[in-house]
């Protein structure tokens, strides 16, 4: 059996429930509900139960160097260019947050996955879009530029796994939590 997997921060309720106010205004959104608002770490993908406990115990250790840090949302962007599939929140880059995700690069990497072809850009995915107008994302991220959420503090993350639902959201459940210790 392999299970579809992922490392995120979870947002606190307040912060959360602050992005969900912002979620309108593009036409063809689909919005995230409230639990699958999550920063992502480190996507792994589909695994099997051998490699999930490798990548398990790889976090665990990361858990162990790296301590408690801030982190702020602000701004928003999409990713798509031209033809956008999805709209997000940003955070605020910081050398403990980028330590953290080069951290759980480093668990998959040791559990034998590939490496991220993608660089690490910190964000809250708020919708995936189909045939959105390009004007309507463009004033989501102009009307959104310069938003900045209260900064709140990181103590722990998880491992989640998914499961990909045809006519409803991805169902995400909390598999392991690692609190901060370093």
């Amino acid at each position: 059996m392999s299970l579809r997997l992922f490392a995120a921060l979870d947002l606190p309720d307040d912060v959360a429930e602050r992005v969900l106010t912002l979620m309108k205004g593009v036409a063809g959104a689909k919005w995230r509900p409230r639990e699958n608002l999550h920063l992502t770490l480190r996507f792994f993908g589909d695994v099997p139960e051998p490699v999930a406990d490798d990548i398990d115990a790889a976090l665990g250790e990361a858990a162990e160097v790296n301590g408690p840090f801030e982190l702020q949302l602000k701004g928003a962007g999409s990713f798509g260019g031209a033809d956008p599939r999805a709209l997000w929140i940003g955070a605020r880059e910081s050398a403990e947050l980028t330590k953290l995700a080069k951290d759980c690069e480093r668990a998959a990497r040791r559990a034998g996955l590939k490496p991220e072809s993608q660089k690490f850009k910190p964000h809250v995915t708020v919708a995936y879009l189909h045939n959105a107008p390009l004007d309507r994302v463009q004033s989501f991220e102009q009307r959104l530029a310069l938003f900045e959420a209260r900064p709140f503090l990181v103590e722990r993350f998880g491992l989640y796994s998914s499961q990909v639902r045809k006519s409803a959201p991805s169902l995400y459940r909390l598999e392991a939590e690692y609190p901060l210790h370093g």
